[in-house]
């Protein structure tokens, strides 16, 4: 009897990955739920530019300053950041994505996938970081992988890794939901709460996180992929 209730219950969480999953696949892509504004439209790289320095280093530069690099940032960007099929790809060369704009309090949406020993991450007003890696990569198990996604991993005094790991496989499509206010950081991944926690300033760790900033996607130096990526002010 026990034998069979755990094979029925294997089967039953099976079949809801594997709903779960149709169901991801199925509804319409980049089209942003109510209240919600796409970053990504699926096409193009409308709402995003390359990255100029760091946050820190951007606050210390003229507007002059970075309207010169940011020409250069765009043409590397433009050359390694690319829609195709209505995902936008990273090939593993040149630097990481930001936003246009600066966001204080939001409530972000992102779907992202990642090859083996895939390594990436999201910024959160410029500051570093929701990580994103494989929990099966050997050279990063060192670094707590093993323990999964979605965690404020460059935190210091505040939790730094995730509550639970909540990753699909390697090659699977994965969603954060992302809730940022004041310096609090609240993320959902693949609807599993991993973290609730402050995100400390990696760029200064005597003050309170950037009250601005933009959104912006880590390069590690791998392929990457992103879809669905939805915003709401708060």
């Amino acid at each position: 009897m026990k034998v069979s209730l755990i094979i029925g219950a294997a089967i039953a969480s099976l079949l809801l990955v594997s709903l779960t999953s149709f169901a991801q696949e199925t509804k319409p892509q980049n089209t942003p739920p109510e209240g919600f504004t796409a970053l990504f439209n699926g096409k193009d790289l409308t709402n995003w530019q390359g990255l100029v320095k760091d946050i820190k280093q951007r606050k210390k530069m003229t507007t002059e300053e970075i309207a010169k690099a940011q020409v250069e940032a765009d043409k590397i960007a433009h050359a390694h950041w690319a829609a195709k099929d209505g995902v936008l790809e990273f090939d593993g060369k040149g630097q990481s994505l930001c936003t246009v704009k600066d966001y204080k309090d939001f409530e972000l949406y992102c779907d992202w996938k990642i090859k083996p020993k895939g390594d990436s991450g999201i910024y959160l007003r410029g500051t570093p970081q929701v990580q994103i890696w494989d929990p099966a990569d050997e050279a990063q198990l060192k670094n707590g992988a093993d323990k999964g996604s979605g965690s404020l991993w460059n935190n210091q005094k505040n939790d730094r890794f995730p509550k639970v790991k909540a990753d699909n496989p390697i090659g699977e499509w994965n969603t954060f939901h992302i809730k940022m206010v004041g310096d609090k950081v609240v993320i959902h991944l693949n609807g599993q709460l991993v973290t609730d926690t402050v995100l400390e300033n990696y760029w200064d760790r005597s003050i309170p996180c950037y009250e601005t900033g933009p959104i912006e996607l880590q390069n590690h130096g791998n392929t990457l992929y992103f879809r669905n990526i939805f915003i709401k002010e708060l």
